[in-house]
């Protein structure tokens, strides 16, 4: 039995989101120590991405609203696994990641990350 190649498939998402996405980053803040105090820290990853509109039929107006976009992020150079509470910018605008899949089928391969992105 021939085992599935997700390395084949992180190659043919990259080169689709190359040519149909942008460059944009995913920002993460962290919040300063509880104990010591200080400022919360913005660090920005640049990625590779496709925010899109989602099919009319899964916009229900609470868990996915009109303005939401699906977001298709490379996983290759990328040095986080974007999450909940990051901010997927493309472009100019800023999405909240409301929702995160790595796509991560063998437990070693981030094939491509698809996030939930709502308007910030």
């Amino acid at each position: 039995m021939a085992t599935f190649d997700y390395a084949e498939m992180q190659a043919v998402a990259e080169e689709l989101i190359t040519e149909f996405g942008q460059m944009g980053a995913i920002k993460r803040i962290t919040p300063p120590d509880p104990v010591l105090g200080g400022d919360p820290v913005e660090t920005s990853y640049p990625a590779n991405l496709v925010p899109m509109t989602y099919d009319q039929r899964y916009i229900d107006g609470t868990t996915i609203l009109t303005t939401d976009r699906q977001i298709y992020i490379s996983s290759v150079g990328l040095t986080v696994v974007p999450q909940v509470g990051d901010i997927a910018v493309a472009g100019r605008v800023e999405y909240h990641v409301i929702n995160a899949d790595p796509n991560n089928y063998d437990g070693h391969v981030n094939v491509v990350f698809i996030v939930q992105g709502r308007l910030a």
